[in-house]
């Protein structure tokens, strides 16, 4: 049994089986669905970087390709795995076919397994249905791991395939220039006290930028109930214009 997550370090609950705890699961659930969102951005870029040499220009020694290199190395053919560079002459990384296939096959292979049941009984297992069903293209791919998280979290090599998609998205979103909806919640942080309470739309936990606080919707739902009724009140009394004193009358003059 692991004691923390091999991914975030976060605490695992006790004799947790998991090696990956659910907020990186969630994660990872996010990505594997924004992934294929990307990919009419990136057909789009498969085009020329610059057009043909201007009259009076300075020239090019040779044609520009046809397309842009940075998306032919995400959505070209490759294999799983990096290959061997001792010179250093590879630039990009594995192409997001050939790495979510390659990940669904090593799954889809390692799936019987033995498992134990919360009774401590052990059962040797082989799952029929492991087996990739919805095509070898990257959304069909995405939905088969997704499908397999829960199995996956629980595995020694769950960090590899979290680390790997993340690298594969981060490469992704660099060309594409999208990025997770970022939203402020407006109740204050319940440990330091700062406005400074985001969620993201790929994080299960509402997280403060300033201090380490980490809140499901839930309790976050729960806190903003107790506190912004009365913070609610001191803002009100705060804009409420005070009526002014009257004036007191003079007194009269002595006869």
């Amino acid at each position: 049994m692991n004691d923390i997550c091999t991914s975030c370090f976060g605490r695992l609950p006790d004799d947790s089986p998991r090696t990956g705890c659910e907020a990186c699961e969630y994660r990872l659930h996010t990505w594997l669905r924004e992934l294929p969102r990307h990919l009419p951005l990136l057909k789009d870029m498969l085009r020329p970087d610059t057009g043909p040499a201007q009259r009076g220009g300075t020239g090019r020694a040779h044609a520009p390709l046809p397309i842009r290199l940075a998306v032919l190395d995400l959505l070209g053919p490759g294999q799983p795995v990096p290959i061997v560079d001792p010179h250093g002459d590879q630039t990009g990384g594995v192409p997001m076919t050939p790495l979510l296939y390659g990940w669904a096959r090593y799954l889809a292979a390692d799936f019987p397994a033995v498992r134990t049941d919360a009774h401590g009984t052990v059962h040797i297992e082989r799952c029929d249905g492991a087996r990739i069903r919805n095509g070898a293209d990257v959304p069909g791919l995405c939905r088969w791991l997704d499908a397999y998280l829960p199995y996956a979290a629980t595995r020694p090599w769950w960090d590899d395939l979290y680390e790997q998609v993340e690298q594969l998205l981060v490469r992704v979103r660099r060309i594409t220039h999208v990025r997770p909806v970022t939203r402020a919640k407006d109740a204050p942080c319940p440990q330091c006290t700062g406005w400074s309470l985001v969620e993201r739309e790929d994080e299960l936990l509402i997280a403060c930028t300033i201090c380490p606080a980490r809140l499901t919707p839930e309790e976050y739902d729960e806190h903003r109930a107790r506190v912004m009724p009365a913070l609610a009140a001191l803002v009100l009394n705060m804009i409420t214009p005070k009526p002014k004193p009257k004036p007191e009358s003079a007194p009269e003059a002595a006869a």
